[in-house]
């Protein structure tokens, strides 16, 4: 079987660049790693700490807008997970950069939909930021991905790009209802964390933050109530806090097709580097084939 590669990093690579980490913020070796996510970015919590090693190849530029934008955040009072005191990102060998967070220990309860109402609604507030962002285009996303696959056959290739033509058409006609303003550009369930002292819910996971309709954001929020079996309930709890039913508006179908095919087309790939993701990417292909808009997915 295929090693699993957290953020793009050998076994080796990442042991060398947690030591690393360890001596720049001066740890010690006491505290015994633990790899918290790996599917993109190499998230490590490291005893009071989480470490987070971008992506192998990520650039320089990426990361640091996404530590100025978290300060910025931070600075408004936003409900995130604060970045760890100190000069940031951190240059570790083999071209690797870090970004340091304060971890927060989570109670046994898990964060519902229902707890993102508050700071996804704060989020789309909010005034345009000092710093540059970039523009949500998920259409943009899902051709660079299709350009970079090479674990699906060329049916299933033509059969993706096929959808995002059509898709692209579809979008077209859609009108928006909700001003633009930030998005967080994937706020789902894991990327946020029950503040323990705070007693409130916070976002964390900002590398997908964005200009763009906040409807892509609630779309979003939608789906993975869905496929990923949260339920009816928390998708009507959401709604309820937030104060809008995005399945109720003409576009809503259109962005939820649009932005599961780029969950799909993302997997597939990232799926060279994650050992069983393909098999998982396939079944939802054979979804989208057949309308199965109910099929649940598994997590990747």
């Amino acid at each position: 079987m295929t090693e699993p590669l957290p953020g793009g990093y050998t076994s080796a690579e990442l042991t060398v660049l947690i030591a690393q980490a360890r001596t720049e913020l001066d740890l010690g070796d006491h505290e015994p790693h633990q790899l918290l996510r790996g599917h993109t970015n190499a998230v490590v919590r490291l005893g009071p700490i989480v470490l987070k090693i971008a992506r192998k190849g990520t650039p320089a530029a990426t990361v640091e807008r996404t530590v100025a934008l978290v300060r910025w955040l931070q600075g408004h009072d936003f409900p995130t997970v604060p970045l760890h005191p100190g000069l940031q990102p951190l240059h570790l060998d083999h071209g690797a950069l870090a970004t340091v967070w304060t971890h927060y220990p989570q109670p046994p309860e898990p964060v519902t939909a229902a707890d993102l109402a508050a700071p996804l609604a704060a989020l789309h507030r909010l005034p345009a930021p000092p710093v540059p962002v970039r523009p949500l285009d998920n259409l943009a996303a899902i051709r660079r991905s299709l350009t970079a696959i090479d674990t699906l056959d060329t049916d299933d290739l033509a059969f993706l790009s096929d959808r995002a033509d059509q898709l692209e058409h579809a979008l077209a006609d859609v009108e928006y209802t909700l001003a633009p303003g930030v998005v967080q550009g994937d706020p789902q369930h894991r990327n946020a964390l029950h503040d323990p002292a705070g007693g409130r819910t916070v976002l964390c996971d900002w590398d997908t933050i964005a200009h763009g309709q906040p409807e892509w954001d609630l779309a979003t929020i939608e789906i993975h109530c869905r496929r990923f079996g949260h339920g009816t309930r928390h998708w009507s709890d959401f709604t309820a806090a937030y104060g809008l039913d995005i399945t109720t508006w003409p576009g809503h179908g259109t962005l939820r097709d649009i932005r599961e095919l780029r969950m799909i087309t993302t997997n597939a790939r990232k799926a060279a580097h994650t050992p069983g993701t393909i098999s998982e990417v396939q079944r939802r292909i054979k979804g989208l084939r057949g309308d199965e808009h109910g099929l649940p997915w598994n997590i990747l």
